[in-house]
């Protein structure tokens, strides 16, 4: 169900581009890391939420390590991995038990913080399984989770019988996540329920606005009797369950037949927000549907969000293009009236309310009075870490029209490794997109959907159906016996069926690994038609941690790919022979380390190892002098490029 077009196109182009206009946007960091950076500050050993003296597991601290994982996966930087990892593990022990945990209190909110779990386990580090451990033990807090008649999940065990739409938010992304990946695929018509049960009973058949919650058994003070809904259209609570939408369809099966009906209920939402939007701000008020009432106010934390789902949904054509002008708008206005440049250095989000809830002691009646009443704050993480967010949504959108509209594939049919997966099943792995430990290509395949492209599988032989509709077709590291027990060799009816390819406009990635480790002489055989040979010699043989012997620099006079990142790591590469119509692109002490070939109306681009797989990129390994990840990016920028020739 996409609404991706030229129109996308020109939208971004035209309006995202125009956030320039701001003269904030010319600072050298972008707004995402500038408030994560400030939030380090802020936080550097522990993360303490509004005026508690100590960390406790809640639902704030895991809405920022989400936010944080964001800036680590946009640029690369180590950092916020590590602040991830470490505050995990004040409250993760071994045997998976979590500290100032409360099972028993059945409390949604306590869910949130165990997508960092997930995020950890699926990393390559030491005693990652106690993040499973703990990931499986919030998961039986969902499988025993109280409900109401019709199966939608209590907010907590102490407010029976009531759905809120802040625990949309709270379960559904960890659920949708963990499901897909411990292969429970029967649980997604469960998470797909709760959103009917709140489209169903709070949403207003008049205004289209969502109420903060209800209670099926209309017995609260607070709950129409008739209805069972709270009085009022509470803005941070309709952000949370827009967030929850956007979030949870990243990992819904695209085959799903529920899938849809979500999709759907964003669309129906969207003009919603849009209409709500302050004229004049571009922001939008606490109460949503009375901003000229005594007393409302424009709010940061649900400004963030709407901002955050428009984006994002409208980048993936959920809704159409024309929601990311009212992003747009939105984010303008929440840097004009919430962002505080500090005298130090960081920046500050002003005006979020500090909580809104129903019932509890004291009594809150959900009264007008009632949500003007809690207090507001500045840098609650509740709007800091929706802030992020909407910040990094709004910076891939001002870039991404590189690669609208393009395919990117990449080979498992030469490549083929298999490895058992976290639900013990047979899985492609190794230089795959799927991969996120460091063995794999995730980050380049979400640097390629980021610039607006559309990563793919190859698993087949090339053929010309196999490859009807891609733009780049990456080939990397053909396997040896040694790693299949039947590997695919590169054969003739392959090399016509890829010079096909490349002369009709094809831009095809060479990447093959050192000579102990790759399938050379058959692949050589391919390269040898577009005028390139990968030589038997190895080189930048890194010992230990001396990095400095993978060191690659680009020439300051030779920016054709490379437009800024200078210094590489490229480990125990195999050198590349030449003859027209190919070129060396990267020259290092007289051996050809990259080699470029246009042939027809398409170009072949080679490197002698695979180089950008996810250990090389996400800085957790390598230091940080070294510019991969820029590299990584530019080259995708540059190859995409390419095929606008075509």
């Amino acid at each position: 169900m996409k609404y991706l077009s030229n129109r996308f196109i020109k939208i971004t182009s035209s309006l995202l581009f125009g956030l320039t206009a701001v003269s904030s946007y010319a600072q050298e960091k972008p707004w995402s890391t500038r408030m994560a950076d400030s939030f380090i500050s802020w936080n550097k050993d522990s993360i303490l939420v509004g005026e508690a003296k100590r960390s406790n597991w809640n639902y704030e601290q895991g809405l920022m390590l989400k936010a944080l994982e964001r800036v680590f996966y946009r640029t690369g930087e180590g950092k916020y991995f590590e602040y991830i990892r470490k505050d995990e593990d004040q409250f993760v022990k071994l045997d998976g038990s979590i500290r100032t945990y409360d099972f028993s209190s059945f409390n949604l909110d306590n869910i949130p913080t165990g997508r960092a779990l997930l995020t950890l386990y699926q990393q390559t580090q030491p005693d990652k399984e106690k993040y499973k451990k703990a990931a499986d033990l919030l998961w039986k807090q969902l499988a025993e989770q109280p409900r109401t008649k019709e199966g939608g999940y209590w907010h907590k065990k102490r407010y029976p019988n009531q759905m809120w739409l802040d625990g949309l938010f709270m379960a559904e992304p960890f659920s949708a996540e963990y499901s897909l990946l411990f292969n429970h695929p029967e649980h997604f018509n469960d998470i797909a329920k709760q959103f009917e049960l709140i489209e169903k009973y709070a949403v207003d058949e008049k205004t289209g606005l969502i109420y903060h919650a209800y209670d099926e058994s209309k017995e609260q003070k607070w709950a129409d009797k008739k209805t069972g809904r709270s009085p009022h259209f509470w803005g941070r609570a309709i952000g949370w369950y827009v967030m929850a939408l956007v979030d949870v369809l990243d990992y819904f099966p695209k085959d799903h037949p529920k899938r849809p009906e979500l999709i759907k209920y964003l669309q129906r939402i969207a003009p919603v927000l849009a209409k709500y939007q302050d004229k004049n701000s571009g922001v939008w008020y606490q109460i949503m549907d009375q901003g000229t009432r005594k007393g409302n106010y424009l709010e940061a934390s649900a400004s963030t969000m709407f901002v955050y789902a428009l984006a994002k949904g409208s980048r993936l054509g959920y809704i159409p293009a024309s929601y990311a002008a009212v992003a747009k708008k939105g984010y303008d206005g929440i840097i004009k009236n919430f962002i505080e440049k500090e005298s130090d250095g960081t920046i500050s989000l002003n005006k979020t309310v500090s909580v809104g809830g129903l019932g509890g002691t004291p009594y809150r009646d959900g009264s007008y009075e009632y949500y003007l009443s809690e207090p507001i704050r500045k840098n609650d993480l509740k709007g800091v870490g929706p802030f992020i967010m909407a910040s990094i949504e709004i910076e891939i959108a001002a870039e991404n029209a590189v690669g609208q509209g393009k395919k990117v594939g990449l080979d498992y049919h030469f490549n083929k490794e298999v490895r058992k997966n976290a639900a013990g099943q047979q899985e492609p792995f190794h230089y795959t997109w799927e991969d996120r430990q460091h063995s794999g290509y995730w980050l380049w395949g979400k640097i390629y959907r980021e610039l607006g492209a559309e990563t793919v599988s190859i698993p087949a032989a090339p053929t010309a159906e196999n490859l009807k509709g891609i733009d780049v077709y990456i080939i990397v590291d053909p396997d040896t016996k040694k790693e299949s027990p039947t590997p695919n060799f590169v054969q003739a009816k392959d090399i016509a069926e890829i010079e096909k390819w490349v002369k009709a406009g094809g831009v095809l990635v060479l990447m093959t690994n050192d000579t102990a480790n790759c399938e050379i002489p058959h692949f050589n055989q391919l390269a040898k038609v577009f005028g390139i040979q990968f030589t038997n010699k190895n080189r930048n043989m890194v010992q230990g941690l001396q990095f400095e012997q993978g060191r690659i620099d680009v020439p300051a006079n030779d920016k054709a790919i490379f437009k800024n990142a200078s210094k590489l790591y490229i480990k125990e590469l195999s050198p590349i022979a030449v003859t027209p119509p190919a070129k060396s692109v990267l020259t290092d002490h007289d051996d050809i380390i990259m080699a470029v070939s246009k042939y027809g109306k398409g170009t072949v681009f080679a490197l002698g190892d695979p180089w950008i797989y996810n250990e090389y990129l996400d800085g957790r390994r390598i230091n940080n002098t070294f510019q991969n990840f820029e590299a990584a990016k530019e080259l995708s920028t540059w190859l995409l490029q390419q095929t606008a020739k075509k």
